[in-house]
């Protein structure tokens, strides 16, 4: 067992192979539309756990950290750590978001526009799915360009890597921000509307 756990690829195959075994069971040749509506919104979950999970961690862990490790540890995190954690960080907030937007357009569902346009009924995903573009814009607006400088993945002197991890770190922070009402609004769809 060591052997499959002890290797990430083939710890996702298994992974893989008992989602598709858990789909077989639980839903036998029925794979139909309703099928795909209900894995879009297993994948949308998926990701978005990896991106909510990465943003505390980023908030708890990195932030209030990187202060206390020493100047010759900082680039283990700096050049190995942060770069991968940040190319999981954007591109599961761009699936997260995307996914969301096919579920809530699907031809079985249609209340795309509805949400996003507050109208009753839909208000609570509607402020969910608002909150989630605005958080997956300042990733790829704000966040990820600025840590591409503060990173020094970027050319650039000591001043500019300083303000943009600074502006990097405050986008973060409005991201963990708005994750509270935001997973509140995304859990609470079918109960409140």
């Amino acid at each position: 067992m060591a052997n499959i756990l002890g290797n990430l690829n083939r710890s996702l195959l298994l992974g893989g192979v008992l989602l598709a075994l858990a789909i077989v069971i639980l839903n036998g040749n029925a794979l139909d539309l309703n099928w795909v509506n209900a894995f879009l919104r297993f994948l949308h979950a998926l990701v978005g756990v990896v991106w909510i999970g990465l943003l505390y961690y980023f908030n708890f862990v990195q932030i209030p950290t990187m202060p206390k490790v020493p100047a010759e540890l900082k680039p283990g995190i700096t050049r190995y750590i942060a770069p991968e954690a940040l190319f999981w960080f954007r591109w599961s907030a761009l699936a997260t978001m995307v996914i969301g937007l096919a579920i809530a357009g699907a031809p079985q569902q249609q209340y795309l526009v509805e949400a996003l346009t507050f109208q009753e009924g839909y208000r609570n995903i509607g402020l969910g799915m608002w909150l989630g573009i605005i958080m997956a814009a300042n990733v790829w607006m704000f966040i990820w360009p600025n840590q591409k400088i503060a990173l020094g993945l970027v050319d650039a002197d000591a001043d500019a890597k300083a303000k943009a991890g600074k502006t990097a770190m405050l986008f973060s922070r409005t991201n963990f921000v708005l994750s509270f009402p935001m997973l509140y609004c995304m859990v609470t769809r079918g109960v409140l509307g």
